[in-house]
């Protein structure tokens, strides 16, 4: 879902903040975690958790009413109700599902935004950053007391969490989410509607095969299957368009070896 959602942004002035600098966030993303949570775990987790309750219902009503597809600006007051579902079972699994709709969703309209003001090029480069960077921390292990301390911080007055998901025994972090909502904003623009629908049922086959690995290790990178995905993609594109390519290159070599005779004059 979360990366056949993004909708693709012709907004005149989000086109003027457009800059390669904006492919930086999603790699930054993840080692700015990474380091602040190693100055001070505790604060930085519980500051994350307040600052994830103050802005994803609000990106979420954004996602629904006006940045993901289909979007129609009614839809967004289901934010609301998301929020009171999340709020009311925030044990139970109605409540993590509406809380994992609320935090994907505020991840369509920020995949949605960077992919508005990023180059295509540049943002499919800081897609693959973040895997990259993602998987030295899985595997050096840098990643599991951060992600200990996030998961276990908890607003006051029992309101939701929702700078992670979790539903039921399975966590993930919201890097994870915008990662692949991001690859949909960017396909949506560079590529159009088709070939987002492909790579989101790519991105969910890679991911399940990659879910295997689970009976192996406790800890997996979840932003590898979107970059395999995306690199997937691109080999595509770039193989179809070489043949696009050939067979005129054939009939114009074919042409141009039988020059046409004038008639003779009898």
């Amino acid at each position: 879902m979360l990366v056949a959602a993004p909708r693709a942004l012709a907004l005149p002035r989000l086109q003027r903040l457009g800059a390669r600098g904006w492919a930086l966030i999603p790699p930054l993303s993840v080692l700015g975690f990474v380091l602040i949570a190693g100055v001070a775990k505790r604060a930085s987790a519980q500051g994350l958790t307040y600052l994830a309750l103050i802005a994803v219902p609000p990106l979420a009503a954004l996602a629904l009413g006006w940045l993901s597809r289909p979007a129609r600006p009614r839809l967004a007051a289901l934010a609301v109700a998301l929020f009171a579902l999340a709020w009311a079972d925030r044990r139970g699994l109605a409540g993590e599902g509406a809380a994992l709709l609320l935090s994907g969703l505020s991840c369509v309209a920020l995949g949605a935004l960077l992919a508005a003001v990023t180059p295509p090029r540049w943002l499919a480069g800081g897609i693959l950053a973040m895997a990259v960077v993602d998987t030295a921390l899985v595997v050096a292990d840098l990643l599991q007391r951060p992600n200990d301390a996030l998961n276990a911080a908890r607003p006051a007055a029992g309101l939701p969490r929702l700078q992670s998901v979790v539903f039921g025994s399975a966590v993930m972090g919201y890097g994870d989410l915008f990662v692949a909502a991001a690859l949909g904003g960017l396909l949506a623009g560079a590529l159009g509607a088709a070939a987002q629908r492909r790579a989101a049922a790519l991105t969910a086959l890679l991911a399940l095969c990659f879910d295997l690995l689970f009976f192996f290790v406790g800890e997996l990178p979840a932003t590898v299957p979107v970059a395999l995905a995306l690199l997937l993609t691109i080999a595509v594109r770039r193989r179809r368009s070489a043949r696009l390519r050939s067979p005129q290159v054939g009939v114009s070599a074919a042409s141009g070896s039988h020059p046409a005779r004038a008639p003779s004059a009898r």
